[in-house]
């Protein structure tokens, strides 16, 4: 009699699956799980032994993947916050400008109170109107020639010499920063002033100021050695560049960037400074 061991080979811990090709019974191992396609053990032993695959496999892993796209993801941010930031850039030194030059036309408008006879002090505008004649480059230029040729020292006319090429040197370089910048002059500012020529339509920057600030370092450094009257220097200088702004001609930047520029002219006056034997060089003495 055949034995019931024999019969049901599987009784050691498997669990019958239906559906086989032959008809008879499969077992699988209730201890693993079902795989739907699972590779020979030989095929598995050849791959482990492989270390090639085993890197590709490593590779294909999703944990390497989601590294990967979110290393992609990151820079891919990096780059597109950079160029937001390049874009943002211009505009915001767009809005700086143009908040600056609203602020410089309000209080440009605020102080213009002498523009004309009918504004708040108008009645100062004559005033104003006597400084800016005293800072204008007509009578500097015919003082200075004239104190050249009535000096009979070499030093004084030195220093006459060295101003005249100063004040020649202020009118050619604010000529030329006019044409170029080409900035009208405020809407308030009416068209009275002494002996303009063609570059004077324009504002920037204020001529007077320029040769206001050269000329004020040019006395403090060589003609004027008392405390009081150099006192009496420094507000000269300071009421030209007012009266500009008073009388409506520039706006408050016209004037500061004046100031800045006559006080670098100076500089550039000292650097061409020509000595009393070049002086007598080109007298002919």
């Amino acid at each position: 009699m055949p034995s019931p061991k024999a019969k049901n080979p599987g009784r050691g811990g498997g669990s019958p699956v239906l559906g086989s090709s032959n008809g008879r019974y499969e077992f699988s191992s209730l201890t693993k799980p079902l795989s739907r396609s699972s590779p020979p053990p030989h095929l598995l032993q050849r791959q482990g032994s492989d270390p090639a695959a085993a890197r590709l496999r490593a590779s294909e892993s999703p944990t390497r993947r989601r590294g990967s796209n979110s290393s992609t993801g990151s820079a891919g941010g990096q780059g597109a916050s950079e160029e937001d930031g390049i874009r943002l850039n211009p505009s915001f030194l767009r809005v700086a400008l143009s908040s600056l030059l609203a602020i410089d036309l309000w209080l440009s408008k605020r102080v213009g109170v002498c523009a004309c006879e009918d504004s708040s002090w108008g009645s100062m505008r004559p005033l104003m109107k006597l400084i800016e004649i005293s800072g204008h480059g007509i009578p500097w230029l015919a003082g200075t020639a004239y104190c050249l040729y009535k000096s009979d020292s070499a030093a004084g006319q030195e220093v006459m010499l060295n101003l005249l090429i100063g004040l020649l040197l202020d009118l050619v370089l604010v000529g030329v920063v006019k044409a170029v910048v080409r900035r009208r002059r405020p809407a308030h500012n009416r068209m009275d002033m002494f002996a303009t020529f063609s570059v004077d339509r324009y504002s920037f920057p204020s001529g007077h100021a320029t040769r206001a600030a050269m000329c004020g370092r040019f006395l403090l450094a060589h003609l004027v050695l008392a405390a009081p009257l150099r006192v009496l220097v420094l507000l000269w200088v300071g009421m030209v560049g007012l009266s500009r702004v008073m009388l409506g001609r520039h706006n408050v930047t016209d004037v500061v960037f004046g100031f800045w520029m006559g006080y670098c002219q100076y500089n550039l006056v000292e650097m061409l400074w020509l000595s009393p034997q070049t002086l007598q060089g080109l007298l002919g003495q």
